[in-house]
C-alpha cells in the first residue's frame, strides 16, 4: 500500500496495456457514449444509476458497491426479458465498457433512422471466429491447451484473454468471457456475456483490448501486484495532445453542466421580454433569501442546480 503522505500516490500516469490498468473506481469513461440516453438516479437498492435507451430496450445499470459493476442488457422491448447480458467486475477498465456502450448506441441510431428491430438484438453469428477476430488481427493467438468444447485466444503477453464456452446446449450453447490479469480479487478483470448475445458487440468490446492506447490513473489505482505488468509513464505539461485526450471522456454530469451554461448564455443574449424581467426578479429574491439561510454566497448558488445533479460515481 502507498503511504498516505506519499507524493507520488495521487500522480497521474499513463498505463499500458490498458486492460491491466484496473477500474480508476467511476463509470465515466463507459458512460460517455450514453450521455444523451436518459438516466435514473436510484437512491436504494444496488443499482445506483440506470441508464436506458429512449425506448428502454437497452438498459445499462451501474452496481458501484458490487463485485459485479456493470450489467448490461437488451430486450425486445421494455417489458420484456433480456435477450441478453453482459456483466463487467469491479477490476475491468470502464474504457473496456465504452466499447460495448458505444457499439449499442451506434446500432440503437441505425435501427431508429431504418425503423428496424436493431443489430443489438440479432443473435450471434457462426463461426466464432467473427467474435474473436479483433484480437487475432492484433496477434493474440489461440491456445491449444484449451479444454475440449472451449476456444481461447491469449494476449501476446499471457495476461489477457477470451474464452469462448461451447458446452452450453440449445440457446444457450456459447457464452463468452473476456479476462485480464492474474487471479484474485483485486487483479482479474473480467467481462462475460450470455449467450445470444451479438457477436459484433461482444468485438467491439474487445477491439478496445486490442488498442494499444494507454489511459490515465492515478498511481494508488494501480494494484502493487500488477505494477510489474504494466508501463507507467508520468502524465506531464508535454505528455503529447492525443495521449492526454485519453485522459477523460465526458461525463454524463458533464453534458448536463454544458447544456446549462450554454442555455445560461444564450439567455443572457437574448433580447430580454417583460417576462423574462419577471423572472429574473424572482431568481434574485430566491437567491437573497438562499444567502439568508446559508450564510454563504457559494451556498446559495449550489442550491439552484438541478436535484438529480450527480455526485462522482464511485465503485470499490
Amino acid at each position: 500500500m502507498y503511504a498516505p503522505d506519499d507524493p507520488t500516490r495521487y500522480q497521474e500516469v499513463l498505463v499500458s496495456p490498458m486492460y491491466l490498468a484496473g477500474s480508476n473506481g467511476t463509470g465515466e469513461a463507459g458512460f460517455a457514449p450514453v450521455a444523451h440516453w436518459p438516466h435514473q438516479y436510484l437512491d436504494e437498492g444496488p443499482c445506483q444509476l440506470l441508464v436506458t435507451s429512449p425506448d428502454q430496450r437497452i438498459r445499462i445499470g451501474w452496481f458501484g458497491d458490487d463485485f459485479e459493476l456493470w450489467k448490461i442488457s437488451a430486450a425486445e422491448d421494455a417489458f420484456s426479458a433480456p435477450r441478453w447480458t453482459a456483466t463487467f467486475n469491479h477490476v475491468t477498465p470502464a474504457e473496456m465498457v465504452a466499447g460495448l456502450t458505444a457499439a449499442l448506441v451506434q446500432d440503437y441510431d441505425e435501427a431508429i433512422a431504418s425503423d428496424t428491430p436493431g443489430r443489438f438484438l440479432t443473435g450471434p453469428t457462426v463461426p466464432w471466429r467473427d467474435t474473436v477476430r479483433p484480437l487475432t488481427d492484433a496477434g493474440w493467438n489461440l491456445d491449444g491447451a484449451a479444454e475440449l468444447g472451449t476456444v481461447e485466444i491469449i494476449a501476446p503477453d499471457d495476461q489477457a484473454g477470451i474464452l469462448v464456452d461451447r458446452r452450453g446446449y440449445g440457446s444457450d450453447r456459447t457464452t463468452v468471457e473476456l479476462w485480464a490479469g492474474p487471479p484474485g480479487w483485486g487483479t482479474r478483470a473480467e467481462a462475460t456475456f450470455t449467450a445470444r448475445t451479438p457477436s459484433h458487440l461482444i468485438a467491439a468490446t474487445a477491439a478496445v483490448m486490442a488498442k494499444s492506447t494507454p489511459v490515465v490513473r492515478e498511481r494508488h489505482q494501480v494494484d502493487r501486484r500488477m505494477q510489474h505488468l504494466v508501463t507507467m509513464t508520468p502524465v506531464t505539461s508535454a505528455t503529447p495532445i492525443a495521449e492526454a485526450q485519453v485522459r477523460r471522456a465526458p461525463t454524463p454530469l458533464d453534458v448536463r453542466r454544458t447544456a446549462v451554461t450554454q442555455a445560461v448564455h444564450r439567455a443572457a443574449r437574448a433580447p430580454r421580454t417583460a417576462a423574462d424581467l419577471r423572472v429574473m426578479a424572482a431568481q434574485s429574491r430566491s437567491t437573497g433569501a438562499a444567502q439568508k439561510r446559508t450564510g454563504h454566497p457559494a451556498l446559495a448558488t449550489s442550491a439552484r442546480l438541478p436535484a438529480s445533479s450527480p455526485t462522482p460515481l464511485r465503485g470499490r
